[in-house]
C-alpha cells in the first residue's frame, strides 16, 4: 500500500470482491439464511396477493358488476369481497412482520462481520512495520478501519441479499407472467433493451465517481488529522489561514465527487420512470384489446398491472443496491489490499523464545537506506558485550537512531545482520526481542488514560506495586505525589498535560517496570533542562544497572561515564574509544566536543 492506493482499478462489479465480502458472513450464515429465507417468503406473500386480487375481480365483483342489478349484486356478494380483503390484509401485515425480520437479521448480520473485519484490520495495521507508517498517512489509515469498513457494512444490509431475492423475484415474476399470457408479458419485455442500457451508462460512471469519493474522503481526513496534530506550528507561524485555503480546496473536490454521484442518479431514476411509464402504456393498449376480443379478463388484466409494479420495484431496488454496491465496492478494494499487504517484518515460524537475553548485541556490516539509494548507515560493525554501556554519538543524520531502530526489529538491515546473543534478531520471535530489548524514545507518547495504564502499557503481568516500585526507583515517585490522584491520574493526549521531564520519567519507569536485558535510550536528555537533566540522569543510572545499554546522545556531557562510545559520521562508524581516549585523538568526537564545550 503507498500513497496512490487509493487509484485503484477494477470491474464495475467484481465478483472476487463480493465473494471475500460473502465470507465475512461466514460465522452468522444462520441469521444471513434467515434474512434470505424471510425475503424469499415475502416475495411469494406479494405474488399471492395479486392472484387473490384477480379472483375478487373476475369471481366476485367483475359478475356484479355485469349482472345489471350491481348494488344488490354486491350487496349479495360482500361475505365474498370481505373475505378476499381480509386474505388481502393478511399477506400485507404478513409481509410487513417478514421486512422487519429480515432487516433485524441483516443488520445483525452485518454489523457483527463489519466488527470482526475492524478488528482484523486495526490488529494487521498494527502488525506493520515503521516503514509502512512512514509512507502512508495517519488519516488515509483511519479511512481505511473506520469509515471504508462503514461503506462496506451497507453490502450487507442492503445490497447482496436485496439483489439476490430481487432477482429471484424477477425470474418468479416472469415465469408466472409468461405462464398467464406470454404475449402480454412480451409487451412488458420490450422496456428492457433500453432499460438495460441505461443501466449499464450509469454502472460504468457511478463506479469512477465512487471510486473517486473515497479518494477525497481518505485525502482530507489526511488533511485534517495533520492540521490537528500539527496546531502549535501553524499557530506559531500564523499559517492557519494557509491550513484553512487547503482544506476548503480539498473540500471543494470532495464536494464535486459527490455531486458526480448525485448526476448519475439524477438521471438513472427518471429513465427508469419513463421506461416504466411506457411500459404501462403499452400493457394497457395491448390489454384493452385483448379484452374487447375477448382473449382477457378484467381480472388478468389487473392482475399483470399489479404484477408489472412487482416487476419493475426489483429492477428499481437493483439499481439502487448497485448503486450501494458501487460505493462498498470502491471502499472494499481498499480495504483488501490493505488486509493483503503481508508485513514486510513478522515473526519467524518456530521463532527463538529465549527465558530471558543475556544482552550482547552485534552488528555486521549493515547497511540500511529508508529510501532506495540514500543509505542511513553503511557497512556498520561492532560488538557491545553483555552489561556493557555503549554511547553512540554524531551530528544529526550520522545513524544514531537508526541503529537503535535496528537492534529492536522496527526496520530489517538490507545488508549484513544485527545479532543479539549471537543469533540474529530475524530468528527472534518479534514479541520475545522486544520484550528483552527496551527503547525509551527521545519524545515519549503517553495515551489518554491513567498514568498506571501507560506504564502497564497492556501487560497484565505488571502488578500496581511492581509499577509503584519502578516509579519510585527513577525518582517518578515525587511526581505522582503531586498529582491528584496519584498513579490514577488521568493524563491528555499524547500526555499533553506533563511537562517533558515529567514525561521522561514515567518512560524510564515504563522501561524499568518490562525488567529488560538492553535498554536503548534515544537522546532521553535532549529536551529537558539542566534541573529536570540531574532527575533523568539520576533515573538512567537506576535503569542501566545489571543491563546492556546503548545511550544515543546529543550532549556529549551526558556520556563520559559510558564503557565505549561510538562515533558515526555520515551513516559511517567512523571512531570508537572511552571519552579520554577519543578527546585525544583529536577526530570528530573531539571537534563535537569542542563546539559544545565552547557553547
Amino acid at each position: 500500500m503507498s500513497r496512490d492506493s487509493d487509484r485503484m482499478t477494477g470491474k464495475a462489479f467484481d465478483l472476487a470482491l463480493v465473494r471475500r465480502i460473502v465470507e465475512l458472513v461466514r460465522p452468522y450464515r444462520g441469521l444471513f439464511a434467515a434474512a434470505v429465507a424471510a425475503m424469499l417468503v415475502l416475495v411469494v406473500a406479494r405474488l399471492l396477493s395479486v392472484e387473490v386480487l384477480k379472483r375478487l375481480v373476475d369471481g366476485v365483483l367483475g359478475p356484479a358488476i355485469t349482472s345489471g342489478r350491481a348494488v344488490d349484486a354486491l350487496r349479495e356478494a360482500y361475505s365474498g369481497i370481505a373475505a378476499h380483503a381480509a386474505v388481502i390484509g393478511g399477506l400485507l401485515l404478513g409481509s410487513a412482520a417478514l421486512q422487519v425480520l429480515q432487516m433485524r437479521c441483516m443488520h445483525r448480520v452485518a454489523q457483527r462481520a463489519m466488527r470482526d473485519l475492524r478488528a482484523r484490520l486495526f490488529a494487521h495495521v498494527h502488525s506493520q512495520p515503521l516503514r509502512f507508517f512512514d509512507r502512508n498517512p495517519v488519516g488515509r489509515l483511519v479511512t481505511r478501519v473506520v469509515g471504508d469498513v462503514d461503506a462496506m457494512a451497507e453490502v450487507l444490509t442492503s445490497g447482496l441479499d436485496t439483489i439476490c431475492v430481487d432477482l429471484f423475484q424477477l425470474v418468479l415474476i416472469v415465469g408466472w407472467l409468461l405462464w398467464v399470457d406470454w404475449k402480454l408479458t412480451l409487451v412488458v419485455m420490450a422496456v428492457l433493451p433500453p432499460l438495460w442500457i441505461v443501466s449499464k451508462l450509469f454502472r460504468d460512471h457511478s463506479r469512477r465517481a465512487f471510486r473517486e469519493v473515497r479518494e477525497k474522503v481518505a485525502q482530507l481526513n489526511s488533511t485534517l488529522q495533520e492540521s490537528v496534530q500539527g496546531i502549535r506550528v501553524l499557530q506559531a507561524f500564523g499559517r492557519e489561514r494557509k491550513a484553512a485555503e487547503r482544506f476548503r480546496r480539498e473540500d471543494r473536490e470532495l464536494r464535486d465527487a459527490h455531486l458526480s454521484t448525485v448526476r448519475s442518479f439524477a438521471l438513472l431514476f427518471p429513465a427508469m420512470d419513463i421506461l416504466s411509464s411506457a411500459a404501462r402504456v403499452l400493457l394497457l393498449w395491448w390489454g384493452g384489446r385483448e379484452i374487447a376480443g375477448d382473449r382477457l379478463t378484467h381480472g388478468e388484466l389487473v392482475q399483470f398491472v399489479l404484477a408489472m409494479e412487482l416487476f419493475f420495484e426489483p429492477i428499481r431496488d437493483i439499481s439502487e443496491s448497485f448503486t450501494t454496491m458501487q460505493s462498498s465496492m470502491a471502499a472494499a478494494e481498499r480495504v483488501f489490499s490493505l488486509l493483503d499487504r503481508r508485513p514486510e517484518i513478522e515473526s519467524p515460524a518456530g521463532g527463538l523464545r529465549p527465558a530471558r537475553l543475556r544482552g550482547e548485541v552485534e552488528f555486521r556490516g549493515v547497511t540500511f537506506a529508508y529510501e532506495e539509494g540514500r543509505p542511513a548507515v553503511r557497512g556498520v560493525s561492532f560488538r557491545v558485550a553483555p552489561g556493557e554501556t555503549v554511547a553512540l554519538v554524531g551530528a544529526t543524520g550520522a545513524g544514531k537512531t537508526t541503529v537503535a531502530s535496528l537492534v529492536t526489529r522496527l526496520y530489517d538491515a538490507d545488508e549484513g545482520a544485527v545479532l543479539v546473543d549471537g543469533e540474529d534478531v530475524r530468528r527472534f520471535d518479534l514479541a520475545a526481542l522486544r520484550g528483552g530489548v527496551t527503547v525509551v524514545p527521545q519524545e515519549v507518547f503517553l495515551f489518554a488514560g491513567t498514568i498506571e495504564e501507560n506504564l502497564r502499557i497492556g501487560d497484565p503481568r505488571l502488578t500496581r506495586e511492581k509499577l509503584l516500585a519502578a516509579c519510585a526507583a527513577v525518582g517518578a515517585d515525587r511526581l505522582l505525589s503531586r498529582l491528584p490522584d496519584g498513579i490514577d491520574t488521568v493524563v491528555a493526549e499524547r500526555g499533553a498535560s506533563l511537562s517533558t521531564g515529567e514525561r521522561q520519567l514515567l518512560a524510564m519507569a515504563r522501561a524499568l517496570a518490562q525488567d529488560p536485558a538492553v535498554l536503548v535510550l534515544d537522546e532521553a536528555t535532549s529536551s529537558v533542562d539542566s534541573e529536570t537533566e540531574a532527575l533523568v540522569q539520576a533515573a538512567i543510572a537506576t535503569l542501566q544497572k545489571g543491563r546492556t545499554t546503548l545511550i544515543v546522545a546529543h550532549r556529549l556531557s551526558t556520556i563520559r561515564a559510558a564503557d565505549r562510545i561510538l562515533v558515526f559520521h555520515h551513516g559511517e562508524l567512523r571512531e570508537q574509544g572511552t571519552h579520554a581516549e577519543l578527546a585525544a585523538a583529536d577526530g570528530i568526537y573531539a571537534t563535537l566536543h569542542r563546539l559544545q564545550a565552547a557553547a
